[in-house]
């Protein structure tokens, strides 16, 4: 038998809670520096401009990563790949997204993130063992990736099995 309530009175007890705000506006935050930045970087791909505000001698080399065989994956630039993924995560990340409650948005957004730090793992990689140059711009999305995936595992972690 389960317990009922009067019409209008909220049970705690069965009632959804909602992510914490810091894990909402956090993530919305990584996920908006990360849309930006990537905007740039593909930006700056398409217009073959040499305007990265970035050094272009010594091991901080935007250009040189950028302009990289490993600059494209199967053909498509690494800069797009990255706005296309901070879009979905900024529309997973949206006050909507965290609203519904629903466990696969949760998974979707989890998921998502874990793909973005292994491309990141692949992409410093490549920058470091294979170009020999890291380009600052490129760490900003990085670091963005993986404080997002870490800002989801934590709200996961601490998520109420009410709330799975």
């Amino acid at each position: 038998m389960t317990p009922t309530t009067p019409a209008g009175v909220r049970d705690s007890a069965t009632e959804i809670q909602p992510a914490p705000l810091w894990a909402r506006a956090s993530s919305l935050a990584l996920a908006a520096v990360g849309l930006v930045v990537s905007a740039y970087l593909t930006f700056e791909h398409y217009s073959a401009s040499a305007t990265l505000s970035c050094p272009n001698t010594g091991v901080v080399n935007c250009v040189k990563v950028t302009t990289s065989s490993y600059s494209k994956l199967a053909g498509v630039p690494v800069a797009l790949l990255g706005l296309v993924f901070f879009v979905a995560m900024t529309v997973l990340c949206l006050p909507w997204a965290w609203r519904a409650g629903s466990a696969w948005v949760s998974r979707v957004r989890l998921t998502g993130a874990a793909a973005g730090v292994a491309m990141v793992l692949y992409l410093v990689w490549a920058e470091l063992f294979r170009i020999d140059a890291i380009c600052l711009w490129c760490t900003v999305v990085h670091a963005a990736t993986v404080a997002l995936f870490g800002v989801l595992v934590l709200e996961a972690a601490l998520r109420p099995l009410d709330r799975a």
